[in-house]
């Protein structure tokens, strides 16, 4: 019989007030996405929308392979665009210092 080997990864999740890291043992070969999936996140967020994934601070596409000792990390989408955000603070610099 073939064994499957299992590896030990983490899902992480941030929001402002909560985090939520789960420790899982999932099949190598699992993707980030999958790994996703197999963690009690959807239970304890409902609301989560997977859009962005990461490992270890590193966008990576949703379909990448784990490897042992990974943490995947699932990014809330930005509420404001940075380059805009940007934008406007030095338009009111701008207005302040005139």
């Amino acid at each position: 019989m073939n064994e499957v080997e299992l590896i030990n990864v983490e899902v992480a999740y941030a929001l402002p007030e909560q985090q939520y890291l789960f420790a899982l043992q999932v099949p190598q070969g699992t993707t980030a996405e999958q790994s996703i999936g197999l963690s009690p996140l959807f239970k304890k967020q409902p609301d989560v929308v997977v859009e962005q994934v990461g490992i270890f601070s590193r966008p990576v596409p949703k379909d990448t392979p784990l490897r042992e000792g990974d943490r995947v990390e699932v990014y809330r989408p930005l509420k404001a665009d940075p380059r805009e955000r940007r934008r406007k603070q030095v338009e009111t610099q701008r207005a302040e210092s005139s």
